[in-house]
């Protein structure tokens, strides 16, 4: 056996060099598995409390309780946290593996069918309230107010339908107006949609809305809302909330994307990957979210493939099963809406999702920014508003430009071309 010392010039043995400290360390080859990170947990679903006693509810007019960084901490331990936490997930968790013509194939319980005809009758405004002549401007368009002040005169007639209490019903309709976007800005965003979504939790906690009804509202109501924002986005070109869109995803919508990953958790032959297959989109938008949205994503960009416009949406796809994606998303609800400060900062609190002890009041704050609400906070539509530590600001930055509306003032000018290709793709 060869002798780890070697003879030197003068008969004396030393040791052989350490190559270890020359040779470069061997690391693992790229996509090995001992370099992925460890896999994260998939947030788990609260359990979703009965609805309370009428009579033990203190209805209030909706208000902004998230005034600082000490507030949003605050709503983050509260049950108010858990109990829309608990209605998002189980909403998602009632639609696993299931798709819109099953559901519909049913039939419909008489709430979703009030509901629905509550819709179409906020759609069918529309047509009382013409877009101004934008000359050109893909910003909002002002008819837009014209239109929620119509809507908004119907809302004690829609509530009186669906038999909410007198006593709720100024606190129920708050919910429903910030669902069809921001009258001062002309904007709409995750924010708005989540105030949907509070509307509808609202007439569950009021026992109108039962969780047998879940799927139904998941996959009836839901589509037909995201239907009504097409037609409202497209005639009055409502800007982005925020200036980058929903984190890459869309720029307006958010759970169309947690639902749909639900509704194709275990398919057989659709995989994440299978978006970027325009046959499969065609084919079977009409029956999954996260399809249909990706399909309409791609319809309002002037340019070709999701990479482009959508890299996020790209990333995901690279995922290998929908439980990833789905797990993903949760995580992104909690952490991206529910999670940031400048989009909880425009949530509201009343007597049915009621805020935590100790949270500011906005009658209270003064019209200066305090040390509390940090060197980014600025007064903005008459309220205080916390913005991103860095960007352009997650809630009331730049003006951004409607896509939709790029597309449509394209089609008016007889200068659409469909999708077309960027010049160095």
């Amino acid at each position: 056996m060869p002798s780890a010392l070697s003879p030197s010039e003068n008969g004396s043995l030393e040791s052989v060099p350490d190559l270890s400290r020359v040779l470069p360390k061997l690391t693992p080859r790229k996509g090995s598995k001992q370099l992925e990170p460890p896999a994260k947990p998939r947030p788990q679903t609260p359990a979703l409390t009965s609805p309370p006693e009428l009579g033990t509810i203190r209805f209030s007019k909706p208000c902004r309780r998230i005034l600082s960084k000490g507030d949003h901490e605050l709503f983050l331990e509260s049950p108010a946290y858990t109990l829309v936490t608990a209605f998002i997930f189980t909403l998602s968790e009632s639609v696993e593996d299931q798709t819109i013509s099953q559901v519909q194939s049913k039939g419909h319980d008489l709430v979703i069918t009030t509901i629905l005809q509550i819709l179409d009758e906020a759609e069918s405004v529309v047509s009382e309230c013409p877009p101004l002549d934008s000359e050109g401007s893909r910003f909002g368009n002002k008819a837009f107010r014209d239109y929620l002040d119509k809507v908004e005169a119907k809302f004690p007639l829609w509530h009186e339908m669906l038999h909410v209490p007198d006593a709720a019903r100024e606190e129920v309709s708050t919910y429903l107006k910030h669902s069809f976007g921001n009258w001062t800005r002309i904007d709409y965003g995750s924010g708005h949609e989540l105030n949907f979504f509070i509307w509808l939790l609202c007439l569950n906690r009021l026992s109108l809305l039962p969780q047998t009804t879940f799927s139904q509202t998941a996959l009836v109501i839901f589509p037909r809302y995201l239907k009504l924002m097409r037609t409202i986005q497209t005639t009055y070109y409502l800007e982005p909330a925020g200036s980058h869109g929903v984190w890459g995803l869309d720029d307006y919508q958010f759970l169309p994307f947690l639902f749909g990953a639900s509704q194709l958790l275990h398919h057989t032959h659709i995989r994440p990957m299978s978006i970027h297959q325009s046959m499969i989109l065609e084919q079977c938008s009409k029956d999954y979210l996260y399809l249909d949205q990706v399909a309409f994503v791609n319809s309002v960009k002037n340019v070709e493939g999701l990479r482009w416009h959508s890299p996020m949406l790209d990333d995901i796809s690279s995922a290998k099963n929908w439980i990833k994606v789905e797990a993903g998303m949760r995580r992104m609800f909690l952490a991206e809406v529910l999670g940031k400060l400048p989009v909880m900062q425009h949530f509201l609190f009343g007597g049915i999702v009621q805020a935590a002890d100790g949270m500011s009041n906005e009658q209270d704050e003064s019209s200066e920014p305090s040390h509390e609400h940090g060197e980014g906070a600025v007064m903005k539509d008459g309220m205080m508003h916390k913005h991103a530590e860095t960007g352009w600001g997650d809630c009331c930055g730049i003006p951004v430009p409607s896509t939709i509306g790029a597309m449509q003032e394209m089609k008016k000018n007889q200068t659409d071309q469909g999708l077309r290709r960027i010049p160095f793709d």
